[in-house]
């Protein structure tokens, strides 16, 4: 109970950060919608971000490569209750701080030098506008890949040492930089505020870490101590595959904008509404429980007690995939009203609203397998092994493009988030078969309860489709809407509770007992 119950506390701080960072992100991508709506220039901005979102997020953020090597390695080195690092420590900090800028800032370089031939690589398009507006958009926004890797470092630290609260929070800058830039610009004509204030928040987020990695007793101070240092070769080791995994996952995303460009105007802006709308609820639950059981995977296969990393791996999992999936069958279910409500004002039209929940419906499909495939990841990490994940997402890159090409005359936009979808899966299980190899993880007793949930998850959504179908109302009118979305939503997950409840999944008995335990206790007191 005191092992769940830590977990618990760290997972809910997380969520309640996470839930206010996606908040504020959901009201950054509203305020973009308003001001730009789903055309040339909201398109020139989301493919020119592809490239620094892979440093600050990708590379740089929680899960990302720099900050999983940092826990990984890390962990095992220092105390979280030591008030002072080791010397050692804190010169293998400034080792990797320093190849990190050196080696982010050529990249910052090269690709502020060659902006234009890049985004000509990667938009097949004869739209010569585009291609220009898109390349200044990225020149501009150059300062966020040179400190992303940095961020990274400065994220793993903070959660080696128990820190969950500022590297989750963090984001939020960015986001409100953004909404308050564009809004005094008033949406200029070009987009160019938005491109600048996305290099000011992340700078934010940098300068916001300083002060408390200091506190931790790490001070900038630079050096290149590489040769004969076997911690600095182990954080190369865990770094270089992974961040060559996170660039593969990148050309899965400049494959699928090589196909978007073929498109409609707004179909790329479309796929990154709908890849946002995924990840709030999404990203919330992962982040919640993967930070604080990162560092916890990291220390068990230290001591080799894998019978623990069972026992956090099917709680953990099995947490995950009880709340994750009605919301999958929520958003298939709700889908177009929910981007109505959140997104169909100002430039935005109903046109729009149609391609991003057509994407949405076809991308939920990835949410079980990537709830998986990332918890299974951490264990890899956890093992010093970053080349299997690595090496799995490079094989997947033509089943991408194939599967790219075969849907997309028939299903268009929503032809790309399915096969995500299908990328997902493919790797989530190829990855948990590899891991037989090293640890049996019992993934009888994962199926199980994972088909306990769909059944529970069919049977609710089903009864309740009926209720959403026969309730009409004027979807001019904002408030009835939201209400009949909401109450639905709400309904059919008390439904789920109920069925899941009497299908003896163990997660709704503790959930349960938790509640009514807290109960007894304010009555008590």
């Amino acid at each position: 109970m005191s092992k769940d119950s830590s977990l618990l506390k760290a997972a809910w701080l997380i969520a309640f950060v996470t839930i206010i960072s996606k908040f504020v992100g959901f009201l950054r991508d509203v305020c973009i919608a308003n001001y730009y709506g789903a055309g040339l220039v909201s398109d020139a901005y989301f493919y020119a971000y592809q490239i620094p979102s892979l440093a600050i997020i990708l590379m740089g953020g929680v899960g990302g490569p720099f900050h999983s090597a940092t826990v990984s390695v890390f962990a095992k080195l220092v105390n979280p209750s030591d008030k002072i690092p080791p010397e050692k420590v804190t010169k293998l900090f400034n080792t990797f701080l320093t190849a990190t800028f050196i080696v982010f800032l050529i990249f910052s370089v090269l690709i502020f030098i060659f902006s234009d031939q890049i985004l000509n690589i990667i938009i097949h398009s004869n739209n010569t506008e585009l291609v220009n507006l898109a390349s200044l958009h990225l020149k501009i926004m150059t300062p966020v890949i040179l400190i992303g890797g940095i961020i990274g470092i400065y994220y793993g630290l903070l959660i080696t040492y128990r820190y969950f609260l500022l590297p989750n929070i963090s984001p939020v800058l960015m986001s409100l930089s953004i909404i308050i830039i564009i809004a005094f610009s008033k949406g200029d004509k070009f987009g160019i505020s938005l491109a600048i204030a996305t290099s000011i928040g992340a700078i934010l987020q940098f300068l916001l870490q300083l002060p408390a990695v200091r506190k931790l007793g790490f001070k900038i101070k630079p050096n290149l101590y590489i040769k004969n240092n076997p911690e600095f070769k182990n954080l190369i080791e865990l770094v270089f595959p992974a961040a060559l995994s996170s660039t593969i996952g990148q050309i899965y995303v400049y494959v699928d904008m090589f196909f978007a460009s073929q498109l409609k105007e707004g179909a790329w802006t479309a796929i990154g509404y709908a890849n946002r709308v995924f990840q709030f609820p999404v990203g919330i639950l992962v982040t919640a429980f993967l930070v604080p059981l990162f560092p916890i995977f990291s220390k068990l296969v230290g001591e080799k007690n894998y019978d623990d990393i069972k026992y956090y791996f099917h709680k953990g999992v099995g947490l995950l995939n009880f709340v994750a999936i009605p919301i999958m069958f929520g958003i298939i279910m709700l889908s177009y009203d929910a981007i109505q409500l959140i997104f169909q004002r100002g430039r935005f039209d109903s046109h729009d609203t149609y391609m991003v929940s057509q994407a949405l419906i076809f991308l939920s499909f990835a949410i079980i397998p990537y709830v998986f495939r990332d918890s299974i990841t951490r264990i890899y990490y956890s093992f010093n092994d970053s080349k299997t994940p690595f090496l799995v997402a490079f094989s997947s890159i033509v089943l991408k493009f194939i599967l790219n090409t075969l849907f997309i005359d028939k299903l268009g936009i929503a032809a790309i988030t399915l096969s995500t979808s299908l990328v997902t899966l493919f790797n989530a299980t190829l990855l948990g078969i590899i891991l037989l190899k090293r640890i049996n993880l019992n993934y009888k007793v994962y199926f199980i309860n994972l088909l306990k949930m769909i059944l529970a998850a069919v049977i609710s959504f089903s009864l309740n489709y009926i209720l959403y179908r026969f309730w009409h109302i004027n979807n001019s009118n904002w408030f009835m809407l939201a209400f009949k979305t909401f109450t639905v939503f709400i309904l059919s997950m008390i439904t789920y509770i109920i069925i899941a409840a009497a299908l003896k999944i163990e997660y709704v008995g503790e959930l349960i007992g938790r509640v009514r335990n807290y109960i007894r206790q304010k009555i008590v007191r």
